[in-house]
């Protein structure tokens, strides 16, 4: 029985899995990463595999990774990475020196979309956006159960998109950390909901949509917004690639209003929606694999 090793490499743990060629998990750790350091990032990353693979007994062929940022297709090194020090940094190439054998590299995002597309809720569907609504609103795209990719390695990047048919009821000028303003995720990422809350009380975005579900009035109103800028953007998305399933992982995922409610709210800025039977509109579904999504994709990589 061969094995496939994933590696999640986040800015504040690193885990391990490893899963036989039918999607089995055989073996699962974490580790606290060691921030600010890429030399003993590397070194935690061999520690892991060997780990991994001691405990399976088996050697595994390659290794994927799925990292807070992506390759530069010109380059080869880190870019756009929230954990600095890998950034211009040749992440694959000195691993494949380390482990001595192939390391496959994508973005986190697109691993999560990948594990969905391949065995997870997104299963059986021939094209797959996937979105991990959490600190930010990173997005890949699955076709036949294959990454998409661009010469740009941008593919999915819906977030720095502007939130689309914009109005003043969307508290505007919010600056991104991109250098652009309004931003789709500057409305739609946890910190994004929580910091423009009108009662300035710095509650957590779990904390206001409780409030919103105990008739608090300003709450019910601002988790209002936000599902209909959700499905505003959204519905940019399907206007453009028309996926077959738009799968959720992340923080805000677990918000079950937006099953829902934004399937119907969905069909005011979809073009021709009023020509398309309900039942073939896109569904939208929750990751079935939750936080573990994205190192499974990584070892499908």
């Amino acid at each position: 029985m061969s094995i496939k090793i994933g590696i999640d490499l986040g800015g504040t743990k690193i885990e391990v899995i490893a899963i036989s060629e039918q999607g089995e998990t055989l073996f699962r750790q974490r580790t606290q990463t060691p921030q600010g350091d890429y030399h003993a990032t590397l070194n935690s990353i061999a520690m892991l595999v060997n780990t991994a693979e001691q405990a399976c007994k088996k050697r595994a062929e390659h290794i994927g990774i799925g990292i807070p940022g992506t390759l530069s297709p010109t380059t080869g090194l880190i870019k756009n990475a929230n954990s600095t020090c890998l950034i211009d940094k040749r992440l694959d190439v000195d691993l494949e020196k380390l482990l001595n054998r192939p390391i496959h590299i994508a973005n986190d995002a697109d691993c999560f979309v990948l594990s969905e597309a391949i065995d997870g809720s997104a299963a059986g569907y021939k094209s797959v956006f996937g979105i991990i609504l959490g600190t930010g609103v990173g997005a890949g795209i699955v076709i036949n159960k294959a990454l998409l990719s661009g010469p740009n390695a941008i593919c999915g990047e819906w977030g720095h998109n502007p939130l689309p048919w914009p109005n003043t009821s969307d508290y505007l000028e919010r600056h991104c950390y991109c250098g652009k303003q309004d931003c789709i995720e500057t409305f739609l990422s946890g910190p994004g909901f929580s910091s423009h809350f009108p009662a300035n009380t710095k509650l957590s975005t779990t904390q206001i949509w409780e409030q919103a579900r105990h008739g608090d009035i300003e709450s019910q109103n601002y988790c209002n917004l936000y599902l209909e800028q959700l499905s505003k953007a959204l519905a940019s998305i399907i206007n453009i690639l028309d996926p077959e399933v738009i799968v959720l992982g992340g923080g805000l995922s677990n918000i079950d209003e937006i099953y829902a409610q934004v399937p119907q709210r969905l069909t005011k800025y979809i073009f021709s929606a009023s020509t398309i039977p309900t039942k073939a509109l896109t569904p939208i579904v929750k990751a079935k694999y939750g936080d573990s999504s994205g190192v499974r994709g990584a070892a499908w990589l």
